[in-house]
């Protein structure tokens, strides 16, 4: 991990960051702020249900386009479009093609939430 001055000193450009990783579903942090974290991220396919009981879980799409379903609905969002999902919501990510995000969230925030399975990324990995 950086050290905290290199942190805020790095301008991030989030082409370069993506360019230097191909693997889906594996949040990258490419900075902090305060306590939150600003993940980018690849995906395709579909995701598992799941929720955050601690905390809200922002989606910014930078690429692509994100459906974001609900127990009652679905969101989809496109490139410069954000979602921020509410603490305890369940929820379940989809991209019929890749798609390229930002994720914002608190330091320690599994992506699944406490479902786990096979699509837990690592947490805390920079990039």
């Amino acid at each position: 991990m950086p050290s905290d001055i290199a942190k805020r000193r790095e301008v991030i450009n989030f082409a370069e960051k993506f360019a230097l990783f191909s693997e889906q579903w594996q949040p990258k942090v490419v900075a902090e702020l305060n306590d939150y974290q600003f993940k980018i991220v690849r995906i395709t396919g579909d995701f598992v249900w799941h929720d955050h009981p601690e905390t809200d879980e922002a989606f910014i799409v930078l690429d692509g386009e994100l459906r974001i379903d609900l127990r009652d609905r679905s969101v989809v969002l496109g490139p410069g479009e954000m979602f921020v999902v509410p603490k305890g919501t369940e929820h379940k990510p989809f991209a019929r093609q890749e798609v390229k995000m930002l994720l914002i969230e608190p330091r320690g925030t599994l992506n699944t939430g406490h479902e786990g399975g096979e699509r837990t990324a690592k947490n805390d990995v920079w990039i």
